[in-house]
Formats: structure tokens, C-alpha cells, sequence
């Protein structure tokens, strides 16, 4: 905000009455069980302006730190009605986190186990060193420790190899359209990875439509948030079944997409007290049905020969790790065809090792 800010932006009557500041909270779904993992404490306030012009507003008085201190403290108040097995998410910026008033209003509960430190990008933390004391401080008492808008802002990767988060909040503007969008795909992945070998859980922040949340769990991000999942509500909402079940179809896609169901290709099946039964491929199958070899054709004299069932995956294999499996064979079955059989045994068809080989290089 600029010098000419608006007299009615003024927060300083807001202060006096801390009942017009108000928090809501917004689901965080994580993907893998359709369940909230945790609820992110947003504030709230009179009219129409945006929270972002409140703060402004704040900062321009000089009050920034109070205000922040204000929707903390009201956030931290709801901790004792927060739904088992979840979290509460708060937000401060980087550059008030060792101020009197942030630091006052953290020090008001007993202790901060559940509660996630979210600290935004918007401003660049002049000390990274001070800042690296006080987040030892919160984790201290029990606090998480997650960075907003990750992708983008002033702090960047330095802030978060400084401040080595458990959580990382992929920035929207990576999130919005991400299903048209082959760069940002290539972005949020890139993200995804950094967080996976720090150990830290990605967050994917703004999702607003099924193609949105589709692209995210084909990466296997952990946890989701946004309108398509969930509003802000003025109290700890339940996930709606359809949303929960939108979740399980959108995973259930995902894992099916990275598994070799979609490589299989048909096989004849014969038993083997039966005669040559026709060209090659085909499966030779014992007395009580389990397969025993592959009939395959030799390419170089026009024939066929036989090979063992050197490696069997079920449908629900992964395409990479099917392929490793293959090429972890002996040599001279190294590139036979993998036979793909259901949780009863029954032949489902037959993968090669160059459809494998393609369908993970795009992976």
C-alpha cells in the first residue's frame, strides 16, 4: 500500500475492537486417505477489503505486528476444540516472527504440539540468522514449521534451506491451471521432489478444479487445499462425502495411470497336455492352471523357442519398478516378455520390456 492509503483501511479502531477480527478455517485433505490433515486459520474482516489490505494497512500504521499478533492469538484460542488426529495451521510473516507481540501471542498456550508456524514469502526475513533462533524456539514447544508460497517470493530456496520446513506450500500461481499448463507441471514436480528428499510434506495450495486436483495426485503430492476441497468455515468442518469420494476416484486414476495395466498386451493360453496350438506367443499352463513358460518367436530363424515365466507382476504394478524387475533378470531372459497375472492367478496378458521402457521415460 502506498502513503494515500484509504482513512477507512485504518486498522487502529479494529485493535480496539478485536471482536471484528474473525477466523475461519479452511481443510487441508490429505490425498492418500480422502481425510483432513489439518485446517489452516485464515482471518477475517469487516467490509470488503481483503485481508492482504488489512494487513497493509496495518503495516503502514506501523501496527503490522499487532494486527498479526491479534489473529494469532484468535487462532490458537480454537486449539482445544480441533478435531483429533489433525493440526492447526497459522500464519506470520518471517520479518514480525521475533517481535514482542508475535512472540507474546505464541507464548499463550501451554504448548504448541499440533500447531503448524506458517511463514509467508511476502516479505524477505532480514535476519536468517535471528530467524533460524526463533523457529528453534517454536519447535521447542512443539510447532511444525511450514513455508507459504513456495515457487515464489523473496525468500526462495535460501529461505528454505535455512529453514528446512516440515511442510512447503506450493504458490498458487503454480497450482491454477497446472492441468494446461506443461511448465508449471514440470515446476510443481520440481518442488515435490525438493520437498520428498528433505522430508518435508508438499502442500498444494488453490485448487480449484477436478483437472487441478487430477495433476497433483498423478505426482503424488500428500496434501491439497482449496475451494474445490473445502471453503473457509467459521468452525473445524467435516470433509463432504462427495468430496471424499471425488478424492478416492481422482487417486484411484492416478495409481492406476502409473501402473502397467495400460502396457498389457493379450496372450493366447494353452495347457500343456494339449498339442502346438498354433503360432507363437502363447503361455503354456500346468493341470491346475498356473503358467509355466512362454512360447515366443524367434525373429531371427522364423521360429519359436521356449522361456521360463521368469517374472510375474499383478495389474497394480508400477511401471518403473516392473521394469527394473525385468532388467534385474538373468541375462539371457532379460528381455522376455513379463506376464502379468491377477490375485487369483489367472493370466491378465503379457508386458514387453520396450513398452516398460518408453511408458517410464515419460514418467
Amino acid at each position: 500500500m502506498t502513503a494515500t492509503l484509504p482513512d477507512r483501511w485504518d486498522c487502529r479502531p479494529l485493535l480496539a475492537g478485536e471482536d471484528d477480527l474473525t477466523i475461519v478455517f479452511q481443510p487441508i485433505v490429505d490425498l492418500a486417505t480422502a481425510s483432513i490433515a489439518g485446517y489452516e486459520a485464515l482471518a477475517r474482516f469487516p467490509g470488503t477489503a481483503s485481508p492482504d489490505v488489512w494487513f497493509a494497512a496495518a503495516a503502514e500504521a506501523g501496527l503490522g505486528a499487532e494486527l498479526e499478533a491479534l489473529a494469532i492469538r484468535r487462532a490458537l484460542a480454537s486449539l482445544p476444540d480441533l478435531p483429533p488426529h489433525t493440526f492447526l495451521s497459522v500464519n506470520v510473516s518471517p520479518h514480525l516472527l521475533g517481535t514482542a507481540p508475535v512472540t507474546a501471542a505464541f507464548a499463550e498456550p501451554v504448548t504448541l504440539r499440533r500447531v503448524v508456524v506458517e511463514l509467508t514469502e511476502h516479505l524477505p526475513a532480514p535476519d536468517l540468522a535471528a530467524l533460524r533462533e526463533q523457529i528453534a524456539a517454536l519447535r521447542g514447544r512443539g510447532a511444525l514449521i511450514a513455508i507459504d508460497d513456495a515457487g515464489t517470493g523473496h525468500a526462495g530456496l535460501q529461505q528454505l534451506a535455512e529453514v528446512r520446513p516440515q511442510l512447503v506450500k506450493l504458490d498458487r500461481a503454480l497450482v491454477t491451471g497446472v492441468d494446461t499448463d506443461p511448465v508449471k507441471a514440470a515446476l510443481a514436480e520440481m518442488v515435490g521432489t525438493f520437498t520428498h528428499r528433505v522430508d518435508a510434506w508438499l502442500v498444494a495450495e488453490g485448487i480449484e478444479t477436478v483437472g487441478e486436483l487430477a495433476v497433483f495426485a498423478g505426482l503424488g503430492v500428500p496434501l491439497a487445499q482449496g475451494w474445490l476441497l473445502g471453503r473457509p468455515a467459521p468452525h473445524f468442518a467435516p470433509l463432504s462425502p462427495e468430496v471424499t469420494q471425488l478424492v478416492r476416484n481422482q487417486v484411484a486414476r492416478a495409481q492406476l495411470a502409473g501402473s502397467v495395466v495400460g502396457l498389457l498386451r493379450p496372450i493366447r493360453q494353452r495347457e500343456a497336455v494339449d498339442g502346438d496350438d498354433g503360432p507363437a506367443p502363447y503361455v503354456v499352463l500346468d493341470r491346475t492352471g498356473v503358467p509355466t513358460e512362454l512360447v515366443l518367436a524367434d525373429l531371427r530363424t522364423g521360429g519359436s523357442y521356449r522361456a521360463p515365466v521368469s517374472l510375474r507382476v499383478p495389474p497394480s504394478a508400477g511401471v518403473t519398478e516392473t521394469l527394473q524387475r525385468a532388467l534385474a533378470r538373468r541375462p539371457v531372459h532379460r528381455f522376455d516378455p513379463v506376464l502379468c497375472t491377477d490375485r487369483n492367478g489367472a493370466v491378465r496378458g503379457v508386458l514387453r520390456v520396450e513398452d516398460l521402457a518408453a511408458a517410464a521415460a515419460t514418467r
